[in-house]
């Protein structure tokens, strides 16, 4: 997959601290329930099983064993 050119400048940091502030307070449990959460509002936002399921092996590519 290619990753698509960057479409939150100039906002990269605010969506950032957004994130970080959603997980504050959170236990780990919690923070990765609001992950899922997010993942799947955001899957069906995008609504395209084929560019999902590329995003997901993108995603899994960048995990170092």
């Amino acid at each position: 997959m290619t990753i698509a050119p960057d479409r939150l400048s100039p906002f990269q940091d605010e969506f950032y601290s957004a994130l970080m502030q959603a997980h504050e307070g959170l236990t780990e449990a919690q923070s990765h329930a609001l992950n899922a959460r997010l993942v799947l509002m955001m899957a069906n936002r995008i609504g395209d099983l084929d560019s999902l399921v590329d995003i997901l092996k993108t995603a899994r590519s960048y995990e170092h064993g």
